[in-house]
């Protein structure tokens, strides 16, 4: 058996037991360990004794891994270490795995590092294979002394004043030095200088060249080209005179920000058509690279770059370098819709070539300079200039110089001025707003994070505290304290150094050499905050429309009496004596309050708005209306005792109950006769007294016209009944005859029933007692004998004689059943 196949068996046996072990911690993670401790002791002790001798073997695993990755181990004693040191834990593992990944693909032929030099002798096989694997943490965080510490010009980081440009001469100038280094107050309030080659840039005009579309000049292979390593100020005046004479360069930068405050450039790249040079930055001496402005600086000389919007601002905070006559190939992707904006993409499209990326975020400073970055380096710039070749053509083709939206490559050369017209400014980071480039405003404001008014107070005193010492250390703030340790601090606000001690797992030792001051400021912070504005009361207030209303209008109040000889007009001459709205129409002063009161009608020619006509026919019409209520009458009726009148007392049989039909026929005769009989009612005489006559009331009325309507009902209804029964009403009304009594008993109870109710004459309903007439009153039984009221206190007031206990629910034979979910 080959090595391949033993490492391939060995592969898939380590993998196995790998995949058994997650499973395992999946299933026992699904269980619910602390009721199992609750129930059974003997399985709490057996997880005791596996959770000890899991932390053990995983404190030996660490303390291996970190023995061979070089860093130092966590301690890990008991489980909550493991949440307290999960850092710690994750970066030796991480890098143990990054080794691993590295030394596999080394084993397997996907890389071969240390050969990508030799490869540039090999034609095709220049063109290494995208790896997998992660940079190396050596290559990625080096330990080695600052190079900033031998500058000859350092910067200083506690200057919080205007960055002032490092020109000291200007080549290529429009516009004087001295004429271009002047200052004005930006929108923040703070005083910066403006672009010294502003003039420059705006009023560029770039060579005709460019929009014309020409034969793409193919890049040179890497064996027959050769990158220039440029250290010494000699080498820079040379590649100067070489540079002059191009039309074309292809400029990038590498830059590093993690051991600087500001940051540092590291390393430059130009490429010509013919030539790749790259530049050592880090050099004592590296402020006299500003002599390259005589070809950055130069509008005949275009300066392709992919990505130069913090290319720019490297440059001249650095070297003092700017760029007149740029050319971005990143928005000429944006312009051309590709799929992909990065370098990467660019050259896998037009030169075939995969591009190693991992090494971007390399430490550049290392001296001297792998190969693999060396070559990393140069492969950036080699085959920019031909891809600006196919970008520019493509963009030539796509525009439409007539159309100014759809002239592209114009559109791109706009966006290109953009960059090169960006300023560097001193970073500011203010405690109280958070504002600047490097406060905590736009940080917090991104975070989920919801401090009260305490925790709020102690994150912006160890932020500020942070970015303090960062500037005396010239370190990153990243690097003195992790974001997230702030963030804990500020939610756990610890109760003494040693709880504080164990929330900075991974910071440097700048910040444990001080950790009693930190404490410190944190307790005062915390006093100093109680009771203060919480975090999210501080965003309502920036954040609210009003606030930004504030800020908006006030930065033009402000504007606007910073112009010259903009004196406010006086208030008179801004009167007109015609309005615009109206013209010549008078305008109504039915609004004005004056000493003669309401104005008389309208005179000739006069016309009054609708609304004030609508107003005052509005307030005549309320005043007639209220007069209207006032001398309104209304006529009360008196409301009429009712005299109960006798029921007579008869007798009652069930034959009678059951021929209510007959009765009712009967009655209806009997009452027309009677109708018939009675005499006519007479009227009143007018000189009659008013008081001894009882008026007819529209009530009275209504119910006569009803009476009068159901009668003459029922008499069509007979005379149709008896024609076809050829009976007479006679003999109808004698075979009625004995009912009719009884028939006029009914008539009077319904209109007694239409009668209003008068609740005040009406008799007790709770306290009602039978009248015995045998109604309802009368409770009285068919012998005569009162029914006996149900007492339900009887059985407690009344000395009855005991009684037996209640019957209990004895227990039944069969099964018994439990009450399930």
């Amino acid at each position: 058996m080959d090595a391949s196949q033993d490492f391939k068996s060995l592969q898939d046996t380590i993998q196995g037991a790998l995949v058994s072990t997650v499973r395992s911690a999946g299933s026992i993670a699904n269980e619910d360990l602390s009721f199992l401790r609750t129930v059974d002791p003997e399985v709490s002790s057996k997880l005791d004794d596996n959770t000890a001798r899991l932390i053990k073997l995983s404190e030996e695993l660490v303390k291996s891994a970190s023995s061979y990755v070089g860093q130092s181990a966590p301690s890990i004693e008991d489980a909550d270490d493991i949440d307290i040191s999960w850092r710690g834990v994750v970066d030796v593992i991480d890098t143990l795995l990054e080794k691993a990944d590295t030394c596999l693909d080394e084993y397997t032929g996907l890389i071969k590092r240390k050969d990508a030099p030799a490869q540039e002798q090999q034609g095709r096989a220049s063109k290494i294979q995208k790896p997998s694997s992660k940079l190396d943490w050596s290559m990625k965080r080096a330990n080695i002394i600052k190079p900033q510490n031998a500058f000859e010009r350092k910067s200083d980081n506690l200057d919080l004043g205007p960055w002032k440009p490092l020109l000291t001469s200007k080549p290529h100038a429009k516009l004087p030095l001295e004429d271009s280094l002047t200052t004005y107050v930006d929108s923040d309030g703070n005083k910066q200088y403006t672009h010294p080659y502003e003039t420059e840039i705006v009023h560029l005009s770039y060579p005709k060249r460019i929009y014309e579309k020409r034969d793409p000049i193919p890049y040179l292979p890497f064996e027959s080209t050769t990158a220039k390593w440029v250290d010494t100020y000699e080498g820079v005046l040379e590649m100067l005179e070489e540079l002059k004479q191009a039309k074309e360069i292809a400029v990038d930068l590498e830059h590093h920000d993690f051991r600087s405050y500001v940051g540092l450039t590291s390393l430059m790249q130009i490429s010509t058509r013919e030539k790749d040079w790259v530049v050592d930055t880090l050099r004592p001496w590296r402020h006299k690279l500003e002599v390259l402005n005589e070809v950055f600086a130069d509008p005949k000389i275009i300066k392709v770059l992919h990505g130069a919007f913090m290319d720019s601002i490297w440059l001249q905070r650095d070297l003092g370098l700017y760029m007149v006559g740029l050319f971005d190939t990143h928005y000429a992707c944006d312009a051309l819709n590709y799929p992909g904006k990065g370098l990467a993409y660019l050259l896998k499209k037009f030169c075939d070539f995969d591009a190693n990326k991992k090494y971007q975020m390399a430490d550049w400073r290392l001296r001297p300079l792998p190969d693999e970055m060396f070559y990393y380096a140069r492969s950036d710039t080699h085959y920019l200039l031909y891809i600006y070749d196919m970008v520019r053509n493509e963009l030539v083709d796509n525009s439409d110089t007539s159309v100014p939206e759809k002239n592209w490559i114009e559109w791109v050369l706009q966006k290109s001025k953009e960059i090169s017209l960006q300023r560097y400014e001193t970073p500011l980071c203010d405690e109280e707003t958070g504002k600047g480039s490097r406060g905590w405003f736009n940080v917090l404001l991104k975070s989920p994070s919801g401090f009260n008014s305490e925790q709020f107070a102690v994150y912006k005193a160890v932020f500020k505290w942070r970015d303090d010492l960062a500037r005396q250390e010239d370190e990153s703030p990243h690097f003195v304290m992790q974001q997230h340790c702030i963030a804990d601090i500020a939610r756990v606000l610890p109760a003494d150094p040693k709880a504080l001690w164990s929330l900075l797992p991974n910071v440097s030792q700048i910040v444990k050499s001080r950790i009693d001051e930190l404490f410190n400021l944190i307790q005062e912070a915390k006093e100093k905050g109680r009771g203060g504005q919480s975090m999210m009361d501080y965003y309502r207030g920036t954040n609210s429309v009003a606030a930004v209303a504030k800020r908006v209008f006030s930065d033009r109040t402000q504007e606007k009496s910073n112009v010259a000889d903009a004196s406010l007009p006086d208030i008179a001459e801004l009167k007109t004596e015609k309005s615009q709205l109206w013209g010549d129409m008078p305008i109504s002063s039915r609004w004005e309050r004056d000493g003669a009161g309401r104005r008389g009608p309208l005179e000739e020619g006069e016309i009054a708005l609708p609304w004030t006509t609508y107003v005052q026919g509005m307030a005549e019409q309320a005043i007639e209306v209220e007069l209207a209520e006032e001398s309104k009458e209304v006529d009360m009726i008196p409301l009429q005792e009712e005299v109960p009148e006798p029921v007579a007392d008869e007798e009652f049989s069930l034959r009678q109950g059951q021929s209510k039909r007959g009765k009712k026929r009967k009655t209806e005769e009997l009452e027309e006769e009677e109708d018939e009989e009675a005499p006519a009612p007479q009227q009143p005489s007018p000189t009659a007294d008013t008081t001894t006559s009882t008026p007819t009331s529209t009530e009275d009325e209504a119910r006569l016209a009803k009476k009068a309507a159901r009668k003459a009902r029922k008499l069509a209804k007979q005379l149709a009944k008896s024609g076809s029964n050829g009976s007479t009403p006679a003999t109808t009304e004698g075979e009625g005859g004995a009912g009719a009594e009884e028939d006029g008993q009914e008539e009077e109870e319904e209109e007694e029933e239409e009668q209003p109710f008068d609740y005040s004459k009406a008799a007790t309903v709770l306290h009602a007692q039978g009248n015995g007439t045998g109604g309802d009153g009368d409770r009285r039984g068919r012998r005569g004998k009162k029914p006996k009221v149900f007492d339900p206190y009887a059985a407690k007031t009344q000395d009855n004689s005991l009684k037996g206990a209640r019957k209990m629910n004895y227990e039944k034979s069969g099964r018994s059943a439990t009450f399930k979910k």
